[in-house]
């Protein structure tokens, strides 16, 4: 074969790898959702299945090897980095709430239009729902020989705590809805003061980061109650889950009914956090000069200086 057909089959080669290249573009273009609401409420759903994911996984991993993988601590580091995990994933559409009872209070702040409120949370759940279905299904074979083919809710080869969280045998219900508040609450203030840029800032990029460590430090030190829970998604969507799986309506009156509390608590801790947050340190920040000054007559005097003839330094 001569050079020039040599070159002429690669021109050919060239041309249909760069059709093939437009055909698979314009496919995945199909796929592109315009509106901005769906890009978010898909991110949401996406990240808090993640988020689930790893999370289950972790206390999986510690609980059917019989603590043998790190145990709590390793269940509570697996936890932590799915929270880093899960906004690395969604938080460039979304922000990578993930969390309901953040949304919720992302609204009250007015840093969340209430119009997007209700698809963020309905994709949280749903999200919660799938990851679980996800982990019932990777650790099924193990699910059955740890419980012996039956899953129990309490007991010792319980297994539903690796979906929801149960509270400890001496928590009262008052006790156990104040430590879901305060929880939740220390989460809002930390988050908020992570991304305040008049304060100190986590670095850009960073910020899965440090609210992955905060979650890591609110773990481990309010865990003992009833397993900082913190999230209504990641609790009730798994509990919901593992009632029509197999482990029956015990998941919801175990505990005395412990679980409405990952759920009330969380949405009320949230509020409270943020303002407690925006009270003491947000509204006390010093303002800008530029922001006092009136947009228009701030316009104007740019516009005056770009006008003005230059004075004769000679």
């Amino acid at each position: 074969m001569s050079e020039a057909d040599t070159t002429k089959g690669d021109r050919r080669s060239s041309k249909y790898s760069t059709l093939d290249m437009k055909e698979r573009r314009s496919c995945l273009e199909k796929l592109v959702l315009r509106n901005s609401l769906a890009r978010e409420t898909l991110s949401e759903f996406f990240g808090t299945c993640l988020l689930v994911i790893f999370t289950c996984c972790s206390i999986a991993t510690a609980v059917l090897n019989y603590g043998s993988s790190g145990g709590i601590l390793g269940a509570t580091v697996g936890c932590s980095l799915a929270v880093t995990m899960a906004i690395y994933a969604s938080g460039g559409v979304s922000g990578g709430h993930v969390n309901p009872a953040v949304s919720f209070a992302m609204s009250m702040t007015g840093k969340l239009p209430w119009v997007k409120l209700p698809f963020y949370i309905t994709a949280q759940f749903l999200g919660a729902i799938t990851g679980s279905a996800a982990v019932f299904g990777v650790y099924y074979d193990a699910l059955m020989a740890y419980s012996g083919g039956v899953l129990r809710v309490t007991g010792p080869n319980a297994t539903a705590q690796i979906f929801a969280t149960y509270p400890s045998p001496y928590l009262s219900t008052l006790n156990g809805l104040v430590d879901q508040m305060m929880s939740t609450a220390l989460l809002l203030m930390l988050i908020f003061a992570i991304f305040d840029k008049k304060n100190m800032p986590a670095p850009k990029g960073l910020e899965p980061v440090a609210v992955g460590l905060l979650i890591l430090t609110l773990a481990l030190s309010l865990g003992c109650n009833c397993g900082a829970a913190m999230n209504p998604a990641r609790d009730l969507g798994p509990r919901i889950f593992t009632a029509l799986a197999g482990w029956g309506p015990e998941v919801f009156t175990a505990g005395h009914s412990f679980w409405w509390i990952p759920v009330v608590g969380p949405m009320l801790g949230a509020v409270i956090g943020s303002y407690i947050y925006i009270l003491c340190i947000d509204i006390h920040h010093k303002k800008d000069p530029d922001h006092d000054l009136d947009p228009d007559h701030y316009e104007k005097h740019e516009l005056a200086n770009m006008t003005e003839k230059p004075k004769n330094r000679c």
